[in-house]
Protein backbone atom coordinates (compact mmCIF):
# COMPACT_ATOMS: atom_id res chain seq x y z
CA UNK A 1 0.00 0.00 0.00
CA UNK A 2 1.47 3.32 -1.05
CA UNK A 3 -0.03 6.79 -0.80
CA UNK A 4 1.02 10.36 -1.52
CA UNK A 5 1.19 12.77 1.40
CA UNK A 6 2.54 16.25 0.63
CA UNK A 7 4.57 14.86 -2.29
CA UNK A 8 6.11 12.22 0.01
CA UNK A 9 5.64 8.56 -0.84
CA UNK A 10 4.66 6.57 2.22
CA UNK A 11 4.84 2.79 2.30
CA UNK A 12 3.56 0.46 5.03
CA UNK A 13 5.86 -2.40 5.94
CA UNK A 14 4.93 -5.39 8.07
CA UNK A 15 7.64 -6.81 10.34
CA UNK A 16 8.07 -10.53 10.96
CA UNK A 17 6.28 -10.05 14.30
CA UNK A 18 3.24 -8.62 12.43
CA UNK A 19 3.70 -5.00 13.47
CA UNK A 20 3.05 -2.36 10.79
CA UNK A 21 5.26 0.66 10.31
CA UNK A 22 4.98 3.52 7.84
CA UNK A 23 8.20 4.59 6.13
CA UNK A 24 9.04 7.22 3.53
CA UNK A 25 10.20 5.92 0.14
CA UNK A 26 13.23 7.79 -1.16
CA UNK A 27 13.72 5.81 -4.37
CA UNK A 28 12.47 2.62 -5.96
CA UNK A 29 14.46 1.24 -8.89
CA UNK A 30 15.26 -1.88 -10.89
CA UNK A 31 18.45 -3.12 -12.49
CA UNK A 32 17.40 -3.86 -16.07
CA UNK A 33 19.93 -6.66 -16.60
CA UNK A 34 18.89 -8.67 -13.53
CA UNK A 35 15.25 -7.50 -13.31
CA UNK A 36 15.76 -7.14 -9.55
CA UNK A 37 13.82 -4.38 -7.80
CA UNK A 38 15.03 -2.36 -4.83
CA UNK A 39 13.62 0.28 -2.53
CA UNK A 40 15.51 2.89 -0.53
CA UNK A 41 13.48 4.19 2.40
CA UNK A 42 13.79 6.00 5.70
CA UNK A 43 12.08 6.06 9.06
CA UNK A 44 13.41 9.64 9.42
CA UNK A 45 15.77 8.60 12.20
CA UNK A 46 19.05 10.45 12.69
CA UNK A 47 22.41 9.00 13.67
CA UNK A 48 24.94 10.51 16.08
CA UNK A 49 26.22 12.80 13.28
CA UNK A 50 22.70 14.12 12.58
CA UNK A 51 22.51 12.23 9.26
CA UNK A 52 19.20 10.62 8.31
CA UNK A 53 19.40 6.82 8.39
CA UNK A 54 18.31 5.08 5.18
CA UNK A 55 17.47 1.44 4.55
CA UNK A 56 17.80 -0.55 1.33
CA UNK A 57 15.90 -3.72 0.54
CA UNK A 58 15.48 -6.04 -2.40
CA UNK A 59 11.79 -6.36 -3.36
CA UNK A 60 10.80 -10.02 -3.77
CA UNK A 61 7.51 -10.47 -5.62
CA UNK A 62 7.79 -14.24 -6.13
CA UNK A 63 5.00 -15.02 -3.66
CA UNK A 64 2.61 -12.49 -5.23
CA UNK A 65 2.77 -10.18 -2.21
CA UNK A 66 5.88 -7.95 -2.26
CA UNK A 67 8.38 -8.73 0.50
CA UNK A 68 11.40 -6.67 1.50
CA UNK A 69 14.53 -8.81 1.65
CA UNK A 70 18.09 -8.11 2.71
CA UNK A 71 20.90 -7.90 0.17
CA UNK A 72 23.41 -10.66 0.85
CA UNK A 73 25.39 -10.81 -2.41
CA UNK A 74 28.47 -8.55 -2.27
CA UNK A 75 28.45 -7.70 -6.00
CA UNK A 76 24.74 -6.81 -5.81
CA UNK A 77 25.35 -4.67 -2.71
CA UNK A 78 28.20 -2.82 -4.48
CA UNK A 79 25.86 -1.95 -7.37
CA UNK A 80 23.26 -0.66 -4.92
CA UNK A 81 25.92 1.43 -3.13
CA UNK A 82 26.76 3.04 -6.50
CA UNK A 83 23.10 4.09 -6.78
CA UNK A 84 23.24 5.50 -3.24
CA UNK A 85 26.37 7.49 -4.08
CA UNK A 86 24.71 8.95 -7.18
CA UNK A 87 21.62 9.80 -5.14
CA UNK A 88 23.68 11.62 -2.50
CA UNK A 89 25.46 13.65 -5.22
CA UNK A 90 22.15 14.89 -6.64
CA UNK A 91 20.88 16.27 -3.31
Amino acid sequence: MEEQINERRIMSIVSEDGSVEEVEVILAFEFKDTKKEYVIYTKNEKDENDNVTVYVSHVDRSSGEPKLMGIEDEEEWNRVKDVLRELSKSE
